[in-house]
């Protein structure tokens, strides 16, 4: 009989033992092209997460109502393509996802606790696809940053499958972050710039609203 998390765990797929480690890797963790003026991250207090689970907005949406969150930001991530366009990624012949890079303060919330909020948030067992929205663009992603996160993501991953969460296998892919493309201004802060639009009031909105009632504790103040 699954227990009380695997059951609310399991209901948000209809919206959408953990060890730590101490061993960081030597690669770079934060390469990231901007279109306008970045936002330099300071690596001794802040550490960063990269994820994809279908369109960056309901994403987006997500995760800059956490406690411990200090910046989220829309973009695309692993494929083959320089300075993507959303029109070009759109194609689905770039190779990257729709990924959203969250700056977070490891003291207020960590990543296992992203990681959390990442896999009730969305549906890891459909390849490609979240919802309407199909394409390899809006494949499940965790994009790690160092070997810690690596370690996490997989362990937490294998746990899910252990426990039958789901009937399908989960598809979720785990790979080495290399670098993040920010998307065209128009897309940061879309759900809170642009609530009332109809793909945000019927998709986005009631996706928060469950997220929020499960995850009540770990909200911001606002």
């Amino acid at each position: 009989m699954k227990n009380i998390s695997c059951i609310i765990l399991a209901a948000f797929i209809f919206i959408g033992c953990v060890v730590k480690s101490n061993n960081k890797s030597s690669f770079d963790t934060n390469v990231t092209q901007n279109r306008g003026p970045g936002t330099m991250v300071d690596t001794n207090k802040y550490e960063v997460a990269t994820f994809g689970e279908g369109c960056f907005w309901c994403t987006e949406a997500v995760f800059q109502r956490l406690k411990g969150v200090v910046k989220v930001e829309s973009g695309y991530s692993g494929g083959t393509v320089p300075n993507p366009t959303y029109e070009a990624v759109c194609t689905g012949k770039t190779g990257h996802a729709e990924v959203t890079q969250i700056t977070y303060d490891p003291k207020l919330i960590s990543f296992d606790q992203l990681l959390e909020v990442f896999w009730k948030t969305h549906n890891p067992t459909t390849l490609n696809r979240q919802g309407e929205d199909v394409g390899t663009q809006y494949r499940s992603v965790i994009f790690y940053h160092d070997d810690n996160q690596k370690e996490l993501a997989g362990k937490y991953k294998s746990n899910l499958e252990s426990a039958k969460v789901w009937d399908d296998p989960i598809v979720t892919e785990i790979s080495r972050f290399k670098i993040f493309y920010k998307a065209e201004d128009y897309h940061q802060d879309y759900y809170n710039r642009n609530g009332n639009k109809p793909y945000c009031s019927f998709v986005i909105t009631p996706k928060i609203e469950k997220f929020k009632k499960v995850f009540a504790d770990k909200l911001k103040s606002e």
